[in-house]
């Protein structure tokens, strides 16, 4: 399992993750682009966004689906990696799991597929998505917000910190209420948690914060990654 969880950031914010992410790329294969967190207009521009992103690197024709069904019908170990965008993680789960993607892009990873998930992307590979209950509203209904676990048993929250200071402490509060049962890794948009198999670290270069049993710990970064505290 290899999945990139990043904090919401792009451009500057995501030069050292999107080195390591294009370093693990098979280029001879294309790169698939996931926009389903966003409207459906607004698709062009999101392939326009990530095209700049990596202008910089030799990359892989990007393809990008436009509906669930269309990703669910792809071949997935036929591309490099999987990249999924940010927007409303409700609307991205929804269409992940009503369309049967969902199980597939899970296959991916157990066979050592390459995810690599922004904001919305991000928190979609925590436990549940209920992290982020004060960032997105659930406009589509969505009652299953169990996601893709690969932190075995840790959500997550994007954008931590990035925010006024109002909306930092409206998910801080609700956040150490949900850690008496859930665990939760609060990211910047500066920092990308990578798991690689069994080892997980943290690529970027602000703090982040880790939510248990109803207090919150503050991880500072030591160069431009760490490994990945969690108790």
């Amino acid at each position: 399992m290899r999945a990139f969880l990043n904090g919401g950031g792009a451009g500057k914010k995501t030069v050292l993750v999107n080195q390591r992410f294009y370093e693990l790329l098979d280029i001879s294969k294309p790169l698939l682009y996931v926009p389903l967190a966003m409207e459906s207009e607004k698709y062009p521009s999101c392939l326009e966004w990530i095209r700049g992103e990596f202008g910089s690197f030799v990359m892989p024709p990007i393809e990008m689906i436009t509906s669930g069904e269309e990703l669910c019908s792809k071949q997935l170990n036929q591309y490099c990696a999987i990249f999924v965008g940010g927007g409303n993680t409700y609307k991205l789960l929804r269409d992940l799991k009503v369309s049967g993607s969902f199980e597939k892009i899970k296959i991916f990873l157990e066979n050592d597929g390459i995810v690599f998930g922004g904001s919305a992307g991000a928190i979609i590979l925590g436990e549940d998505i209920e992290s982020c209950k004060y960032a997105d509203k659930n406009e589509v209904g969505l009652t299953d917000t169990v996601g893709f676990n690969v932190l075995k048993g840790v959500s997550l929250l994007c954008h931590y910190t990035n925010e006024d200071e109002q909306k930092t402490k409206l998910h801080t509060d609700y956040l150490l209420e949900l850690s008496l049962r859930r665990r939760v890794v609060a990211l910047p948009e500066e920092d990308t948690v990578f798991v690689n198999g069994d080892r997980a670290e943290v690529i970027g270069n602000r703090p982040y914060y880790v939510f248990r049993d109803g207090k919150v710990f503050r991880h500072e970064m030591e160069k431009s990654q760490c490994v990945l505290l969690l108790d």
